[in-house]
């Protein structure tokens, strides 16, 4: 066996331990290491979950895969060199996005399902002789931290402010989410959301999509004609669309949506989902069982493929967040996003006889 430590005790710790254990069968994971003062367990599936400030030992040969927020990587890497540990491997965005598609394929594969995915240097021999129009809105707000990276917006890409409403600044954006019918107003809550609303209701392009100021689609210049070369290619019934590439959570996706949010807004949520559509009830319940989603409400799609999904989500999150209200704490205020993400890919994923999903990778912007 290869043994390994895995820095961090939480979401993204338990996920990169999945990662390297499903991908090879020699890995095994020594230990979840922390240096924290939050509360961690003190193990995690049978594996034990060590303070590195108070455990006598740690074996120096062992490589350790540091799985926090970025933020966090700096100081556990200076802890753990202190105990004199030869292999640090902090895990950043490109690190996470090759195990993430490595994981994806290779779990797909073993289910007997296609994994699609685009890339960012594919390229077709193919000419926009249609007339379709394609655009990505990106979500951006007045109250957006300071990018250290700078960032050249494609030309496919058209800034939106969301949360308007809120703020008398604006920011050097092509449009405006408290322009027309819109919820606005909502952002604190909604997030992105209301960026998507705006989209639903007032965009004309043939092809839309949603990303944000620092989260956007790793895609070719050419994505629109790939779009639609592939939708002549599969039968009528078939459409297609990008959704950002699925992330692996445990135990569930019900359950880790309980252990990171609040609970009793997920029982609300069901319990709506249950008292209007007993069917999708027991389809909704099966998938959350499930462990994979695509995060951050990104998509592209047909404006048909938006509306029609748009018609779908709207009226259950505005129902849930009547019963369950506003929060205090901020972060957990935004529940409709938070459940958006995972209502979004039960919605296309179990109709799949309908959408030919293709996945593709985003960037991430400090």
């Amino acid at each position: 066996m290869r043994y390994v430590y895995i820095a961090g005790a939480g979401s993204r710790g338990v996920t990169m331990a999945k990662y390297l254990t499903y991908l090879d069968n020699d890995v095994e994971i020594k230990a979840y290491l922390y240096d924290n003062d939050e509360k961690n367990p003190t193990e995690i599936e049978g594996v034990p979950v060590l303070d590195i400030s108070k455990e006598a030992y740690l074996n120096n040969e062992y490589p350790v895969y540091i799985a926090t927020r970025g933020v966090n990587q700096e100081k556990l890497k200076n802890s753990l060199k202190l105990y004199g540990i030869k292999k640090i491997i902090p895990v950043d965005v490109q690190l996470d996005m090759k195990f993430r598609n490595a994981f994806i394929e290779k779990y797909y594969r073993s289910i007997g399902k296609q994994y699609s995915k685009i890339s960012y240097n594919q390229n077709e021999d193919s000419r926009d002789d249609t007339g379709y129009t394609g655009c990505i809105y990106v979500a951006s707000s007045a109250f957006d931290g300071e990018l250290k990276e700078k960032y050249k917006k494609e030309e496919y890409e058209k800034v939106i402010q969301v949360g308007t409403a809120l703020t008398s600044q604006t920011i050097n954006a092509d449009y405006f989410d408290n322009e027309g019918c819109n919820i606005s107003d909502k952002n604190k809550q909604y997030c992105e959301l209301t960026g998507l609303y705006w989209i639903w209701k007032h965009a004309k392009e043939d092809y839309i999509g949603l990303a944000h100021y620092r989260r956007h689609f790793l895609l070719p210049q050419n994505w629109l004609d790939i779009v639609k070369n592939q939708k002549i290619a599969h039968i009528i019934i078939l459409l297609f669309l990008y959704l950002r590439q699925p992330l692996y959570v445990s135990p569930s996706l019900a359950e880790n949506y309980c252990d990171r949010h609040i609970a009793k807004d997920w029982d609300m949520l069901m319990e709506y989902v249950y008292r209007n559509n007993n069917s999708e009830y027991e389809k909704m319940n099966l998938f959350f069982k499930g462990n994979l989603y695509s995060p951050c409400n990104m998509i592209i799609a047909k404006r048909e493929i938006i509306c029609e999904f748009c018609e779908w989500l709207f009226p259950i999150l505005d129902t849930v967040v009547k019963s369950v209200g506003e929060h205090k704490d901020l972060y957990q205020n935004r529940y409709p996003g938070f459940m958006a993400e995972r209502l979004m890919t039960y919605y296309f994923e179990t109709k799949s006889e309908k959408y030919h999903i293709v996945y593709a990778d985003k960037s991430f912007l400090c």
